[in-house]
């Protein structure tokens, strides 16, 4: 199991040197990986919002270890060179930490309405599967002549290529319990969940996790390594139940748990303290570092 963040582009989080000094800190901590969202407007309300590429440039620099990226990049939004460019930049800067999140984004009417675009779910979903099969062509380094119902690129070759070969990783992202997503992320490398629960707060549970990874199955073609990324909050304050919770997650199946914040007044410095306290490991469930125990 591996450990991260998942913040927002928004509101405190919009400030770039704060969200650098925050992963900085995560990673002196022990964290494994820190994810930022991805919007240019906000559909509920006026705030602040950060452009995520500079967000994660800044996070690049500031850290050595740690790996990040969007969570997710609505790349039926994005024009393909321009986004196969900066991907690769930010995987050669950071040598080869970027983790590629991709979705249709949230919600359609904001990130696509907003600018006169379509907004019917079918057009969007294959303009994503369209971007993420040129994307892969375009970080290849070989010849590119990609023509599909919805993008193109004539006589292309974009050099240099990532660090990461084949490519950067792809996880994709869905609404959970919203199944046709996971046809998607079966072809790629993980799948990142929103799960929530009645009263719109994250809402992982340990059975939800085993049923949504049964779902996924049938739709896996690739046989390398795939992520399960769950997204929750545990107490900062209490080390033992907040193993014991995220043990349970990992044991049906999760290879990834993300402490998910959300813009308000205050989730900059609640951030803060959940990254001093360290990630959420399963043997603090034994009360403390289970070193002592022994």
């Amino acid at each position: 199991m591996q450990y991260g963040l998942c913040v927002p582009c928004l509101g405190e989080f919009a400030a770039p040197r704060s969200v650098a000094d925050l992963a900085r800190r995560a990673e002196e901590a022990g964290w494994d990986g820190l994810f930022v969202w991805d919007h240019v407007v906000f559909p509920y309300g006026a705030v602040e919002v950060a452009d995520p590429w500079v967000l994660l440039t800044l996070v690049a620099d500031a850290t050595e270890r740690i790996r990040f990226g969007p969570l997710v990049t609505p790349v039926a939004r994005r024009r393909p060179g321009t986004l196969a460019r900066q991907t690769t930049t930010l995987d050669r800067l950071s040598r080869g930490r970027l983790v590629f999140g991709a979705g249709l984004g949230f919600t359609l009417e904001a990130e696509y309405g907003s600018w006169g675009e379509p907004t019917e779910p079918q057009e969007v979903a294959a303009r994503l599967d369209e971007g993420l099969a040129l994307l892969t062509e375009l970080w290849s380094g070989e010849h590119v002549d990609f023509r599909g119902a919805h993008l193109s690129a004539t006589d292309v070759t974009f050099l240099p290529t990532p660090v990461q070969r084949p490519r950067p990783p792809i996880w994709i992202g869905c609404n959970w319990p919203n199944r046709l997503p996971l046809r998607r992320a079966g072809r790629w490398d993980g799948v990142a969940p929103m799960i929530l629960g009645p009263d719109g707060s994250f809402g992982p549970t340990p059975e939800i996790v085993t049923e949504l990874i049964g779902a996924l199955t049938e739709h896996r073609t690739g046989a390398g390594n795939f992520d399960v990324v769950i997204t929750g909050r545990t107490p900062a304050d209490r080390p033992g139940a907040a193993g014991a919770t995220v043990g349970a997650i990992a044991a049906a199946g999760a290879t990834w748990w993300l402490e998910g914040f959300h813009p308000g007044p205050g989730q900059y410095e609640e951030a803060l303290r959940r990254v001093t306290a360290g990630p959420p490991r399963a043997d603090n469930a034994l009360g403390g570092d289970a070193r002592k125990q022994e």
